[in-house]
């Protein structure tokens, strides 16, 4: 062994920290990172969507169902007005035309659709 070679390792042995030193940094380091780190979302994922919020074919059968359900509750209603009351085709007409129109409010209240108006709904300021 020569001189340069003891002298290489003293100067390893003092300008490396020792293992324990390493790993507390590492750990101080990731604790950091993971503080500044924004919460990760939930991953998307069909499974995920079961538990949560319906799926993109869920609400498509949904809203078409509460359509279709107010457009034949109006037209049996109106059948059944013309029968007992023997109007022929003005109760049919006429709740037909009802049961379309519940039957596009009920799909907008299903799909949380709220038409803003103007200046009612917000406050004024003084």
């Amino acid at each position: 062994m020569s001189g340069n070679d003891a002298g290489d390792e003293g100067d390893k042995g003092s300008a490396t920290p020792p293992d324990s030193e390493l790993s507390a940094r590492l750990r101080r380091l990731g604790t950091q990172i993971e503080r500044k780190r924004p919460p990760a979302s939930p991953a998307h994922s069909p499974r995920s969507e079961s538990s949560g919020s319906p799926s993109s074919l869920g609400q498509a059968m949904t809203l078409s169902t509460e359509f279709v359900a107010g457009v034949i509750a109006g037209g049996v209603l109106g059948w059944i007005f013309d029968r007992v009351l023997g109007t022929k085709p003005w109760g049919l007409i006429v709740l037909l035309m009802l049961g379309f129109v519940a039957g596009v409010f009920n799909v907008m209240r299903a799909s949380g659709f709220s038409g803003a108006r103007s200046g009612r709904d917000t406050p004024r300021d003084p």
